[in-house]
């Protein structure tokens, strides 16, 4: 499972980070514990409680003392925040630079998008922004 080129302990916060965004772990649900990761994919248990220390500081799990890590209430919403973020970042801003020397009129650009969306089943843009 882990064999990617990131450290273990970033693939599991990772997975951990998508299965709290696709609703795989709801708020307040708790997370197998370091030992059950350690077992389960035959990890260093110290690898596991670095991801968890990461994921409790970025505040998308927490710690209820003698019981395990929970998802925080409000973890998905942070996540989108993030993802959103990041999204315009790396993917929106680069597109539209290159469009900007390319000469593409950002109309064209936003009409393709609209395309797109409306192929995959996703929010054109104007339904996003309505809500």
């Amino acid at each position: 499972m882990f064999d990617g080129r990131d450290p273990v302990y970033l693939q599991i916060a990772d997975q951990i980070r998508q299965d709290v965004l696709t609703g795989a772990l709801q708020p307040e649900e708790q997370v197998m514990s370091t030992t059950q990761y350690a077992t389960t994919f035959r990890i260093n248990p110290a690898t596991a409680a670095k991801a968890f220390a990461q994921l409790v500081d970025e505040g998308v799990l927490y710690k209820r003392r003698g019981v395990g890590m929970f998802v925080t209430e409000g973890a998905r919403e942070q996540l989108l925040g993030e993802r959103r973020e990041s999204f315009f970042t790396d993917t929106v801003d680069p597109v539209a630079d290159a469009a900007h020397v390319l000469g593409i009129d950002v109309e064209d650009v936003v009409a393709r998008l609209r395309r797109r969306a409306s192929a995959a089943g996703a929010p054109t843009l104007g339904e996003e922004a309505a809500r």
